[in-house]
């Protein structure tokens, strides 16, 4: 199981402080600083879809030419999330068969039965 996202992300934080509050050991991954592969996206794509990893309330999204946000679909979509991390919602909370994107602490109770 790994937390992936941007270790600067307010969300993040509350989610990295509420695993170590619960004495979880969960590996944290920075994906602005560790990178990210278009294998592990396309597979977090294919447990959610693309639309609840794409920030669209991002200051990155509001940043796009007009042309990169027109016409986006689940190809599109991932070649921007990995030109520009930023765009991916966090933290996304990945273990070998499920993915969860954002931090609510009844969702990450309910995820480790705490």
């Amino acid at each position: 199981m790994t937390l992936f996202g941007i270790k600067n992300c307010d969300t993040v934080k509350k989610a990295r402080k509420w695993i170590e509050a619960n004495d979880l050991n969960i590996p944290f991954h920075d994906f602005r600083v560790d990178g990210l592969t278009q294998d592990q996206l396309t597979s977090w794509v294919a447990s959610l879809g693309w639309e609840p990893l794409f920030n669209k309330r991002s200051t990155s999204y509001r940043n796009l030419s007009d042309e990169d946000k027109s016409d986006i679909d689940e190809t599109k979509a991932i070649e921007l999330m990995l030109a520009n991390p930023t765009l991916i919602k966090r933290p996304v909370l990945v273990s070998d068969d499920m993915v969860m994107v954002g931090f609510k602490e009844a969702d990450y109770k309910a995820w480790f039965k705490i």
